[in-house]
């Protein structure tokens, strides 16, 4: 009974390793079944190309784009200095100035200024403590875009491309390969180094809306009511009629003109038509019986 005891178990002990050697050679002829291998051929290649990679960041971290808008309302002759201290604040901190512009007033309009800028997140308290100073903030406006899905969309096209670089350029050295896939690993290697670079640029399109704020500073001059009488309403009803009559007279001009060349051709067209007729009827009056005969 012993003996067989122990040839069962030594059976058994040689089934379980066999198995689990199977076993293992089956999850590693799996695991280098998933990754495409490299021939002489370039047309090969193209399987890295569609090869699916895993998970180029964390699901959990989010790339936001924030921007902010706000409204400044300062007194007229302070505007222009607000405007250029929030500019050279810009200077002094991680900010950069994207556009600006300032307008002095007009009869139509009044002055006002704006600044589009992208400061680092931990600058901005900062500029709104600096744009508080120089008026009252009458209105903040806050966006948000979240732009993890164009992020992870882009960062796994540029690693697939640079994996496909990689393959294209380890071809070159291999002595299958001819010099017609040569010539072709040439060409598809200028269009993925291409491809690779209008990634790059958008990557750090990306990076800069989601690493920096965006913020819009529009000024303006808050309207004094003290300063306004009782014959001002009256003085803007003369005004605005005087542009209305203005706007009429070039209107009328604008249709004298462009009547005047047609009627060089209506007027003499006309009289030869009047004329016309009244020979035409006159050859009808001598042409008719009298009543008489």
């Amino acid at each position: 009974m012993p003996v067989k005891h122990t040839s069962l178990l030594l059976a058994g002990a040689l089934l379980v390793a066999g198995c689990s050697r199977k076993a293992v050679i089956s999850v590693d002829r799996a695991e280098t079944a998933s990754y495409p291998r490299v021939t002489g051929s370039a047309s090969s290649t193209r399987a890295l190309f569609t090869h699916s990679l895993s998970a180029v960041s964390d699901s959990s971290h989010r790339f936001t784009a924030v921007r902010h808008k706000l409204e400044i309302v300062s007194n007229e002759g302070d505007l222009p200095k607000a405007w250029e201290s929030v500019i050279n604040f810009c200077g002094s901190i991680q900010c950069e100035i994207i556009a600006s512009s300032i307008t002095a007033r007009t009869p139509e309009s009044s002055p006002s200024g704006s600044i589009a800028l992208r400061v680092a997140p931990q600058d901005f308290p900062k500029l709104i403590a600096q744009a508080e100073k120089q008026g009252n903030i009458v209105q903040h406006t806050t966006e948000t875009e979240d732009k993890t899905s164009a992020v992870v969309d882009t960062e796994a096209k540029i690693k697939n491309l640079n994996t496909y670089r990689d393959s294209l350029r380890g071809m070159f050295g291999k002595p299958s390969v001819g010099v017609k896939d040569l010539v072709e690993i040439q060409e598809k290697l200028t269009d993925v180094q291409s491809e690779l670079d209008s990634e790059n640029a958008q990557r750090k399109i990306l990076a800069n809306e989601t690493e920096k704020v965006a913020v819009e500073l529009n000024f303006r001059v808050q309207r004094s009511g003290a300063n306004r009488s009782a014959f001002t309403p009256i003085w803007d009803a003369f005004r605005e009629s005087g542009a209305n009559l203005a706007e009429s007279l070039a209107t009328l001009i604008t249709v004298v003109v462009s009547v005047i060349p047609w009627l060089v051709i209506i007027v003499p067209g006309g009289w030869l038509l009047v004329r016309f007729w009244q020979k035409l009827r006159r050859k009808r009056n001598v042409s008719a019986p009298s009543p008489s005969a």
